[in-house]
């Protein structure tokens, strides 16, 4: 990924959360998508091909959750680099799609886009 722009789709339903984090990583260099549920978040992943970090909370409103959508990401657009966050609940990394990350909240825009520095550098690793 280094050699293409990072996009990322932020998925929170709390207005000012998502808009926070939104300035946050636009400020950190990163092209940045908004979705205020999981309905609206797979629209865009099916409208802009250039999405391929994805950071969602896992309680939202609509027909899934978090946790859900981060599943449905990874089954049908792989490359997507996912980060899982949550100031309710606790997940173990098994809950997580392969790859998956997980943020308790609250949490800093910095730390969140060195997360997906770092898990793009795994990405361009020779194994």
């Amino acid at each position: 990924m280094a050699s293409q722009s990072w996009v990322v789709l932020v998925v929170e339903d709390e207005t000012l959360i998502r808009m926070g984090i939104a300035g946050e990583l636009a400020d950190e260099g990163f092209t940045v998508f908004e979705a205020a549920n999981a309905d609206a978040a797979l629209v865009l992943l099916q409208a802009e091909a250039s999405i391929n970090l994805l950071l969602t909370d896992i309680d939202m409103p609509g027909s899934m959750d978090g946790l859900k959508l981060a599943a449905a990401v990874r089954n049908r657009w792989p490359p997507v680099k996912i980060i899982v966050a949550s100031g309710q609940i606790r997940i173990l990394e098994v809950d997580l799609p392969e790859g998956g990350r997980f943020f308790p909240k609250p949490y800093l825009g910095s730390a969140v886009a060195a997360a997906f520095r770092d898990m793009a550098a795994l990405q361009l690793s020779p194994i």
